[in-house]
């Protein structure tokens, strides 16, 4: 009998925090969360040197935060530093790093902790694309997308997770794609780097939801192409439901999802009802969708980038 209470008891408990928390995400969505103040906030971005990286560092200057600037080039990422002084950013610091390096990522990390402080804003942007069919990638290019686009989200979970816990404060950013929900003719390897980082930030979200760690948040945001050069080339036949964003729209969106501390962010909102008809449509059916809308052909006029912008 007793048993039978108590087994009612956490039903009923279960089913009035469901309605809540359906209740809310439904108000929500028609009246958006207030923004968070990130003025004073240690942001840092990695691949800041160009594109969506350096976009990202600008939105947060102009929003008050200390920024943390890292990328391989050099010479971009000064550029960047010197347009987040001119956006009105305060406190800025450049570190040359190469993300897929675990031993640099560690020592940069250790700089940045004594140089600047507590990382309280992580943002793991930083990525490569080859572009090539899986039989055509060389397997050292293949290794090289996991270690930028994957690995190094590892390393940089290691050095500035644990201050984050500690202070029961902090924020991790993974920059995903469309290429991390579903596979994408053209981009084996680079679906599968991530795939995996989408899951590193949802298990690691898990992690710290069981440990009762309240203060981290994780924003996962999946976009599909955005003009930043990066995918040079590549098309959409239904520029009306897939239309390939504008990389200042495409940042002040996804800045938004962070200050919200939206759990998931997919661009354009189109890609909600892909993955919602991929959860029970048929595969052939689902596969007709695709060839309707010509996305197995995207990266057919693909230009590899000559050098690192």
């Amino acid at each position: 009998m007793s048993f039978n209470l108590q087994s009612s008891k956490k039903l009923f408990i279960f089913l009035g925090k469901s309605l809540f928390t359906l209740l809310e995400a439904m108000i929500f969505a028609l009246l958006p969360k207030q923004q968070k103040n990130v003025a004073g906030e240690i942001v840092l971005i990695t691949g800041a040197g160009s594109g969506l990286g350096r976009l990202l560092a600008l939105q947060f200057a102009r929003r008050g935060s200390v920024l943390v600037l890292w990328d391989v080039n050099k010479e971009g990422n000064e550029e960047t530093y010197k347009m987040a002084q001119e956006a009105g950013a305060t406190r800025v610091h450049a570190y040359t790093c190469d993300c897929s390096q675990k031993e640099e990522v560690y020592r940069v990390a250790d700089q940045v902790k004594k140089e600047v402080g507590d990382v309280s804003i992580l943002i793991n942007n930083a990525g490569i694309v080859t572009g090539k069919n899986f039989l055509d990638c060389p397997d050292e290019l293949m290794e090289k997308s996991f270690d930028v686009n994957f690995k190094a989200h590892l390393w940089t979970y290691k050095a500035f997770l644990p201050a984050m816990i500690a202070n029961d404060h902090g924020h991790l950013v993974c920059i995903s794609s469309l290429a991390g929900l579903v596979g994408v003719n053209g981009l084996a390897d680079y679906c599968a780097s991530k795939f995996a980082a989408f899951g590193l930030a949802e298990s690691v979200f898990v992690e710290t939801f069981v440990q009762n760690q309240k203060g981290i948040k994780t924003t996962i945001v999946c976009p599909f192409f955005i003009k930043t050069g990066m995918f040079e080339g590549c098309t959409t036949a239904c520029p009306s439901l897939l239309p390939i964003l504008e990389p200042e729209y495409a940042a002040e969106k996804i800045v938004e999802a962070i200050l919200q501390e939206k759990m998931y962010f997919y661009m354009p909102k189109f890609l909600y009802f892909m993955m919602f008809l991929k959860s029970f449509l048929p595969l052939k059916t689902a596969l007709l969708i695709g060839d309707y809308l010509d996305v197995f052909h995207a990266m057919d006029g693909f230009l590899e980038r000559k050098k690192k912008l």
